[in-house]
């Protein structure tokens, strides 16, 4: 059987980190917080669980999570965030694979909890994330915020597990919103770096076609109200983010 380290990154996530430590305690053989200096009761949760708790400045999700690699014991790794927790179904899956790990990393579904409601549509389930992985075979990438584990070339041989991670996203509209203009913000920078630039009618389609994918395409509307919200500040995410970009480039 192979040992697992569990990889969690945090930033003043005293709400959530409890739970998801609770949901590994009995899959992991190793468990790693890096914490960004949080200033609530992280730290002091951390230290009640009995897990090991490394504090690094923060330079982006991509930056931190790849640094955090660097920290366990175990090159055999679940990466989770702090507002994640893990199913039943999904940890017995992990423990039958522990016993036979045949893969490079194995990809999971992640179901998320939007102002105490799952949400199943929306493009937003099965929103399949890998996250069980051997860390000498990949590295994080993407672009931040949104960073996805990336195998190497010639080591892409995957596998899926049944069972959830549970996302517990928001838990109101108005952090919503907060979240969608920190992450507008940076994307801007980030695609400003690449010398990408837009136009007020690509601002404009995206902003709508963001909606009508969300809320249409990918039956946002059998979510009910929070399928609107969550479609209309999609919407309004990718406007801000384009938006943003066209007034750094002009500036």
């Amino acid at each position: 059987m192979i040992q697992l380290s569990v990889v969690i990154i945090t930033f003043n996530e005293e709400k959530n980190i409890g739970r998801c430590l609770d949901s590994v305690k009995d899959i992991a053989d190793d468990v790693v917080v890096v914490d960004s200096f949080s200033t609530d009761s992280t730290e002091a949760i951390c230290s009640s669980k009995g897990v090991r708790f490394v504090q690094h400045k923060f330079e982006g999700h991509i930056e931190q999570k790849n640094w955090a690699i660097s920290q366990v014991k175990f090159p055999h790794i679940l990466s989770l965030d702090a507002d994640e927790s893990l199913s039943d179904e999904l940890k017995k899956n992990i423990l039958d694979t522990k016993k036979n790990w045949i893969k490079g990393g194995y990809y999971m579904n992640r179901l998320n909890n939007y102002c105490g409601q799952w949400i199943r549509h929306c493009g937003w389930y099965p929103d399949r994330k890998l996250r069980l992985f051997d860390s000498r075979q990949g590295k994080w990438g993407g672009e931040n915020p949104h960073d996805r584990y990336e195998m190497n070339e010639g080591d892409k041989n995957t596998g899926f597990l049944k069972g959830d991670i549970f996302h517990y996203s928001y838990y109101s509209v108005d952090e919503h919103y907060r979240q969608a203009e920190k992450f507008a913000t940076i994307a801007a920078k980030g695609m400003q770096a690449k010398g990408m630039n837009t136009s007020l009618m690509m601002i404009y389609a995206k902003t709508l076609f963001k909606f009508f994918r969300n809320y249409i395409l990918k039956f946002g509307f059998l979510d009910g109200r929070y399928g609107y919200v969550i479609s209309r500040i999609s919407a309004w995410e990718t406007y801000l983010k384009y938006s943003k970009l066209k007034s750094m480039n002009h500036a």
